[in-house]
């Protein structure tokens, strides 16, 4: 394996493959390679090499874009509406920038910009005012609308309030360099392209490509070496025009965005109740889950999600697992299609990666070495299989995937030997404490799928498990005089690393066996109850969230993805696990800071955001660099609100438990249109924590 690059301020993940050539992270999943490190935002076209504001040696900003999501198509704004070519405007495709350059002018004059929001996962919406008549005071008495959507679509509507007919000249200056995201991000986009006309709009060609822009209705006129398009209108008194231009890659019809299908894996789950947030985190958690969708081209029945835009528009298998098991309430044809698709990228044959699925090394902080993410991916996926297996997924599907959840299982079994600890793959590697979390979590769960299917091998996996779980109480425990604390990692030599970091909530994820039953965790009771403690103190609580690394240890950065920032899939674990051990206070406090933090953030959870405490009057930070939407953030919102009904599915015994969160932190709750056993599932917890099912498979018993 590749020794770690130096650390980058702008480089927000540091993911590296297992090999070479090194891949940049916001280079994962596009087309192409960044050749070095950013230097900066893309030049203005008419002073070549000279920066646009932004992050001097970074990534461009991406807190304040507007970011529409099709995938595999983004529309990435400011908040002025008008693309101008720099930084990351732009309409994108399958990771090229199609269009660079689409700025507005009515009457000789820009817009002023006074509203822009977005409308929904994949469209945004600016409005701007300007003053075209000669009549006296300040009032404007145009209005122009722009409706952009990420699948290449820009509507431009004028609305007149003169008292007399206007005649109004609406242009439109277009331009593009056909620039890969990756360079867009690194600083080198290139020269912006000639334009030729073409049909009704404009077309731009390079060797790599081309793209076109059609215009409904066709322009009066049509200036290629201007790259501009040009109508002349007349308003009458209350009066509208509208103007539809169409983004596309030559040769190439409408965007067919896999999260627009009709057949949809994720269902279509609503939240109502006494918190109105509720209602809105999930409902964007849905529409973003959506957008992130992406279909495997060889296989076209099997879906799954991209990491996150703009950054990671393409498959992460970590990501890609966790964030589907989390979806697991909205059906299990997410999990099904994610499963079949890392299936095929399995190692196979001889050799000690056998079985393993293949992932990028992912920064861990300041204390640890960058961790390799196939090791989660191998560990997560009989996880997965057979949780889905629980929540519904019909037989044959499992049967299927049997196979590579063994391998999976073969891969840990000989990959520890007759040792206690799964290590780092490198030679010295440490053994981290989640690791031996996601081990144990597989091994106990894989040997119940094992055991269901007639399968050898479960009996082995279990005592792993037991002689694993003694021997972390006693080597990952570390007494202080706060009460203790599990250590990080374990290094070759057995010295335990003692900082205190979002990591440790994977040592209550437990996962779920039969009978809607979790499975034993690493820690005992009173480890359990002192982690419990210690996730809800104020060095790890921002009050906005789980920050990845405790205020007070060495190396805590707010803005440090891994040392300090505010990571929402691990808020949300933290909540859940600690709503299923009992410890319901720590949970509801963590809980209600990500719901205040998502309202601030319009209720689109980043991956991450800024660690600092929460005060009177402030505010959550974003942080420059993270993606948004993100699928492990969106998928975070849906298991944030199932996990307080405590719905725990057994399909196949035909029985449900509830074990719903008795002190109801957000008040009554009713989720409806989720997905168990198959069949829609709506439920209802009341401000007394008591849970009711409204809506249920014929059939579905409520366990005990």
């Amino acid at each position: 394996m590749h020794q770690p690059t130096p650390p980058s301020t702008a480089d927000p993940d540091r993911r590296l493959r297992d090999g070479p050539p090194p891949r940049l992270p916001w280079a994962e999943g596009l087309p192409g390679q960044l050749r070095g490190r950013p230097t900066g935002a893309v030049p203005p076209r008419s002073a070549p090499g000279v920066r646009s504001p932004g992050s001097p040696d970074g990534l461009p900003p991406a807190h304040t874009a507007l970011i529409c999501v099709a995938l595999p198509a983004l529309a990435i704004s400011t908040e002025r509406g008008q693309l101008t070519g720099q930084g990351l405007e732009g309409f994108y495709r399958a990771g090229r920038r199609l269009l660079a350059r689409c700025q507005v002018r009515v009457a000789g004059r820009e817009p002023l910009p006074v509203q822009a929001r977005m409308s929904g996962a994949d469209r945004a919406r600016f409005v701007g005012t300007l003053r075209a008549s000669r009549a006296p005071g300040p009032d404007p008495d145009v209005v122009v609308e722009r409706d952009r959507h990420a699948d290449g679509t820009e509507r431009i509507t004028l609305h007149s309030s003169a008292p007399h007919p206007l005649g109004l000249a609406l242009e439109v200056a277009l331009g593009t360099d056909l620039a890969e995201l990756s360079a867009v991000a690194s600083g080198s986009p290139g020269p912006e392209l000639p334009a030729s006309v073409h049909d009704s709009g404009l077309r731009w060609t390079s060797p790599t490509g081309s793209s076109s822009v059609t215009a409904h209705p066709p322009p009066t006129d049509a200036l290629a070496s201007a790259g501009l398009l040009r109508w002349e209108f007349e308003l009458s008194p209350g009066g509208t025009v509208s103007v539809e231009l169409r983004v596309r890659p030559d040769s190439t019809g409408p965007l067919r965005a896999v999260g627009r299908a009709a057949t949809s894996p994720l269902a279509p789950a609503r939240a109502a109740g006494d918190d109105p947030r509720a209602a809105a985190l999930l409902r964007t958690s849905v529409e973003d889950l959506q957008a992130l969708l992406l279909r495997d081209p060889a296989h076209p029945s099997d879906t799954y999600l991209g990491a996150g835009a703009p950054w990671r528009c393409g498959l992460a298998p970590a990501e890609a697992l966790a964030a589907a098991r989390m979806t697991l309430p909205l059906g299990t044809r997410l999990a099904a299609g994610t499963l079949r698709t890392l299936a095929r990228t399995q190692l196979r044959g001889p050799g000690a990666r056998a079985g393993m699925i293949p992932g990028p090394r992912r920064d861990a902080g300041p204390h640890l070495p960058p961790g390799c993410t196939g090791t989660e991916a191998t560990l997560l996926f009989p996880v997965l299989l057979a949780e889905a297996r629980r929540w519904g997924l019909p037989d044959q599907e499992s049967r299927e995937l049997l196979p590579a959840a063994e391998r999976c299982l073969n891969w840990l079994r000989a990959t520890v030997g007759d040792r206690t600890y799964l290590r780092d793959p490198q030679p010295g590697g440490p053994a981290r404490g989640e690791t031996q979390a996601h081990a144990h979590r597989a091994a106990l769960l894989g040997a119940d799928l094992l055991d269901a299917y007639g399968r050898p091998g479960g009996d082995g996996l279990r005592q792993w498990a037991a002689g694993l779980r003694a021997a972390f109480q006693a080597d990952f425990w570390t007494q202080d005089r706060g009460g203790g604390r599990p250590a990080a990692a374990l290094t070759e030599d057995g010295r335990p690393l003692t900082h205190l970091g979002c990591g440790a909530v994977h040592l209550l994820d437990t996962g779920l066996l039969g009978g809607g039953s979790p499975a034993v965790g690493l820690l005992d009771k009173v480890q359990t109850e002192q982690l419990a403690r210690l996730l809800g103190g104020p060095d790890m609580d921002s009050g906005w969230g789980l920050r990845g690394l405790g205020a007070k240890e060495a190396g805590h950065n707010p803005f440090g993805h891994r040392a300090g920032a505010v990571r929402v899939q691990e808020t949300a674990l933290a909540v859940a696990g600690l709503a299923a051990a009992g410890y319901e206070k720590e949970a509801g406090g963590l809980l209600r800071g990500l719901l205040a933090a998502a309202e601030h953030f319009g209720h689109r959870l980043p991956e991450m955001f800024g660690g600092g405490r929460r005060t009177d009057g402030s505010v959550p930070l974003p942080h420059p660099a993270a993606c948004r939407p993100a699928a492990t953030a969106a998928a975070s919102g849906v298991l944030l609100l199932t996990a307080l009904a405590g719905i725990r599915p057994d399909a196949p015994a035909g029985t449900v438990t509830l074990r719903p969160v008795h002190s109801a932190p957000l008040g009554e709750l009713g989720l409806t249109g989720l997905r168990v056993a198959g069949a829609p599932f709506s439920i209802r917890v009341s401000r007394l924590g008591l849970a009711m099912v409204e809506e249920a498979a014929n059939g579905l018993q409520l366990g005990a």
